[in-house]
């Protein structure tokens, strides 16, 4: 129980660490103007993660007024939520994170087949795992239901 607990502490610092790297202030890779996946779709912002941890990705989408991003890490071992990568997915109005919601993901593979899973809170962000090995692109989708009941849709693609 402890060696996962420190794991998990071990996971989300290094988000936290790879979403401060990939902000539009510190890095330059800003998307803004860009709403939903149909308006001017971007390739993912793909760096080489700090640590060794393979590749990452945080792309952020303006859905409904909400910032939302969406982070894939590949899953270190024993850290795999249920997939070789693990789909992060944060929601923020303003400067507030908006952490009492309700989420589910989607993700439709490359080649055409697509599974559907309740996304889990973690701190700020709330996280699933999904096997995202196959070359392609991924279509990573998320809805989610504010506290005031409205419910919001939005994604990204992932790979090449």
């Amino acid at each position: 129980m402890r060696t996962h607990k420190l794991a998990l502490a071990t996971a989300l610092s290094t988000v936290l660490v790879g979403a401060a790297y990939a902000s539009p202030e510190g890095h330059g890779h800003g998307h803004e103007g860009q709403t939903g996946m149909a308006q001017g779709h971007e390739e993912g912002m793909n760096h080489d993660t700090m640590g060794g941890a393979g590749k990452m990705f945080l792309e952020k989408r303006d859905i409904d007024g909400y910032s939302v991003s969406f982070h894939v890490m590949e899953a270190n071992e024993g850290m795999n939520h249920g997939g070789s990568h693990n789909l992060m997915v944060k929601v923020e109005q303003g400067a507030n994170v908006i952490g009492d919601l309700q989420a589910n993901s989607k993700v439709i593979y490359p080649d055409g087949s697509d599974e559907s899973k309740p996304l889990m809170k973690m701190g700020d962000w709330f996280m699933v795992g999904y096997d995202l090995k196959s070359a392609g692109k991924h279509q990573l989708m998320v809805l989610f239901k504010t506290p005031d009941g409205k419910k919001h849709f939005g994604g990204v693609h992932y790979g090449e």
